[in-house]
């Protein structure tokens, strides 16, 4: 995995989800607040795949509210790097099972899964009145403007300087 070039390319899986260790993560979405499903997928190829089936709203809380995939399934959606630490302000709590992100290592620790991949698929969108509600990934790439900001002002500080120090070495020339 290169967290630089894989983050959000199309994967697909299959397997059996360990429905037992399902993790509900904090998560707010243009449907409202409310709750990633996150379910680890036993493999075929015979790793733990963290799998975020889609968002639910508080009242599907409940695993009995929604359907609870048996047998075995496949997944295609978009791949991800884990989010550690928690959300803002806000840590995650293990032992509370209370998560503000998808921090797949601490997942893995918390329900026992010690063959985890470290990284994460975002499912795609199922039906449209399904819950989980699949394919709502935002997709945000690295935003470095500010660098690129501060870079062009240096280079036109540096042009500028450069400038003042060939007028000033003109002028003293002359004089």
């Amino acid at each position: 995995m290169n967290p630089t070039d894989d983050p959000y390319r199309r994967v697909s899986v299959h397997g059996v989800f360990l429905n037992d260790r399902e993790t509900l993560v904090q998560a707010v979405t243009d449907l409202g607040g409310g709750f990633w499903v996150m379910t680890p997928m036993r493999t075929d190829r015979g790793f733990v795949v963290l799998v975020n089936r889609g968002f639910i709203p508080p009242e599907r809380r409940d695993r009995a509210s929604r359907p609870t995939p048996r047998g075995p399934q496949s997944v295609t959606g978009l791949l991800r790097m884990a989010e550690p630490g928690g959300g803002f302000l806000r840590r995650n709590d293990p032992a509370a099972d209370r998560w503000f992100s998808r921090d797949v290592d601490a997942i893995a620790r918390a329900k026992g899964l010690a063959d985890a991949a470290p990284y994460f698929i975002d499912a795609e969108a199922g039906a449209p009145d399904a819950w989980p509600r699949g394919g709502l990934t935002v997709i945000r790439f690295a935003n470095s403007h500010l660098i690129y900001a501060l870079t062009w002002f240096g280079m036109a500080a540096l042009t500028l300087v450069g400038f003042g120090v060939f007028v000033r070495e003109r002028r003293r020339r002359r004089a």
